[in-house]
């Protein structure tokens, strides 16, 4: 697995497409604290809330534009969160529609509501250091 922790160098991005990268974490980091503070849990808030729907499209829209900086493995890493959080809450779902499923769904959901936290918290402060993500290419 490579990463772009050696590129982390190359090809210093505009200053708006930082700020752009801080916004997009805030958007999934509202969306998140929205489930936790709200009725909705961490994970369904994450994946249907508009701001993470807004926050992947930025980051599919804007993903040329960073291409070669240290910013290019941020907007990997919010794609991959996105992307994986919603294969794990399918996976959740299936498992809960069984009677001996439910308590495998629930435990999937604490851990992929957990996990979300981390990504956005780990990733944010790496962005704010200009550090790139160990993202694989």
């Amino acid at each position: 697995m490579t990463s772009f922790e050696a590129n982390s160098d190359s090809g210093a991005p505009r200053e708006g497409l930082v700020t752009l990268a801080h916004a997009i974490y805030a958007l999934h980091a509202f969306s998140a604290v929205t489930g936790l503070v709200g009725t909705a849990t961490i994970v369904g808030a994450f994946l249907t809330g508009w701001p993470s729907i807004i926050a992947v499209i930025l980051n599919y829209a804007k993903r040329a534009d960073v291409r070669g900086s240290y910013l290019e493995s941020h907007f990997s890493w919010q794609i991959r969160t996105f992307w994986y959080a919603f294969f794990w809450v399918l996976i959740g779902g299936v498992l809960f529609l069984t009677v001996v499923g439910i308590p495998i769904g629930i435990a999937i959901f604490i851990a992929i509501s957990l996990w979300i936290l981390y990504r956005i918290v780990r990733g944010w402060l790496a962005l704010v250091e200009r550090k790139a993500m160990p993202v694989p290419q």
